[in-house]
């Protein structure tokens, strides 16, 4: 039907006196995307899941690449991360978070653990260097010092709280400003920094630092 004007008539379109909608809805109608298109992919729909891969893999990729500091590691962290996401879909629950959180969660946490595997290997070359070539007393002591501050380490930060622990590693393994950590996190900035400074704390007293 036409209105006496010219022009269809019937109810106003959604938005603005223009018909566009703003620009929270339509971050909101992206959000709800992302989820249904993961909720697809559980049910192994693969063109869900293909659509989701091109929606969200700059972002995926560009995360790996500030955590792992390394383009071909952290091309292979993206794709381990959307392995690990097709797999365990179905264990995205829209109502404890978004899509997009719940896909970086995975990609942090596989490069993360990139990042650890690397260290390891490098620890153990070093370990394996130091055995195999002679050395005088004070540089095996300075290895066994070095060893001790690791585990250390190590200890300390396994005596942290989940949350400080995981807050603590984004800003100081990651490279993460409080703010960015904030981001990653979904807290207010305030939150984040308390985690860090509490975490921070608690690592030098289970060090002993400053005793």
């Amino acid at each position: 039907m036409r209105s006496i004007f010219g022009a269809p008539s019937g109810p106003p379109t959604p938005g603005g006196p223009d018909g566009r909608r703003s620009p929270s809805s339509r971050s909101g109608e992206a959000t709800a995307h992302l989820g249904e298109l993961l909720q697809r992919s559980s049910r192994g729909d693969e063109g869900a899941f293909a659509e989701l891969y091109d929606a969200t893999s700059a972002r995926v990729h560009g995360l790996a690449v500030r955590v792992v500091r390394d383009p071909a590691q952290a091309e292979e962290v993206t794709q381990e991360a959307y392995l690990e996401t097709w797999r365990t879909a179905s264990r995205f629950d829209p109502a404890r978070g978004s899509a997009i959180s719940w896909l970086m969660t995975i990609v942090h946490r596989k490069a993360v653990d990139r990042v650890r595997a690397a260290e390891a290997s490098s620890r153990r070359d070093e370990t394996y260097h130091h055995r195999n070539r002679p050395v005088e007393h004070d540089s095996t002591a300075e290895a066994a010092h070095s060893s001790m501050e690791a585990h250390r380490v190590r200890t300390a930060l396994a005596s942290l709280t989940t949350v400080q622990r995981e807050a603590v590693t984004l800003a100081y393994l990651g490279g993460y400003t409080h703010t960015e950590v904030a981001g990653l996190l979904q807290l207010p900035v305030g939150t984040a920094k308390t985690r860090i400074r509490d975490g921070l704390i608690r690592l030098r007293d289970a060090m002993g630092v400053g005793q």
